[in-house]
């Protein structure tokens, strides 16, 4: 890139100035040099339900997609890293694990978990729930999102089978200062 007076402009002299204006986003996997991911601060982690699919019945229910925001504070110790979540709304479902806790793995932030699925069949009819692995991987992408998918497979009942969804999270920064001229 060029700017107007012909000098050519790197794309490190570019990152080297969003970083110094506090702009950098607060995921990565870390600089060349490290060998450790970082997942912190505040993301709204928002699904795709709207265009899941699968082979669940759950897959083929209509359902908008939803987004809560949550507080990741990562570590890494003997080789592995983990991103934890330490603030955020509690789940609906209280078989889900608590705190949600993402491993690095291959690039990816992902978490593994067992849980009961509770398969809802229309109004008034009451919920089965079954047993259910997921998995849901979370890639960072260079604009500070990190972009992925969720599988879920129910073992049994009405909604067995496998329900995938897509997955973004996506930084929430705090608002810049306002201007106080009292």
């Amino acid at each position: 890139m060029r700017t107007r007076r012909g000098t050519r402009v790197g794309i490190t002299s570019i990152v080297a100035a969003v970083v110094a204006v506090g702009l950098a986003p607060a995921v990565s996997a870390g600089p060349a040099n490290a060998a450790e991911p970082a997942w912190n601060g505040v993301y709204s982690l928002k699904r795709f339900a709207a265009s899941k699919t699968g082979t669940s019945l759950a897959a083929r229910q209509a359902e908008p997609d939803f987004s809560d925001d949550y507080t990741f504070r990562s570590s890494c110790d003997g080789g592995t890293c983990v991103a934890t979540v330490v603030d955020g709304p509690k789940p609906a479902n209280p078989t889900l694990p608590q705190p949600p806790r993402y491993t690095w793995e291959d690039g990816s932030w992902v978490h593994r978990y067992d849980w009961e699925w509770d398969c809802w069949q229309g109004a008034g009819v009451p919920k089965v729930w079954r047993p259910a692995k997921s998995v849901a991987y979370y890639t960072p992408e260079g604009d500070g999102t990190l972009k992925g998918v969720w599988r879920t497979t129910i073992d049994g009942g009405p909604c067995d089978g496998t329900v995938d969804m897509n997955v973004a999270a996506y930084p929430v920064t705090p608002p810049a200062p306002g201007w106080n001229l009292s």
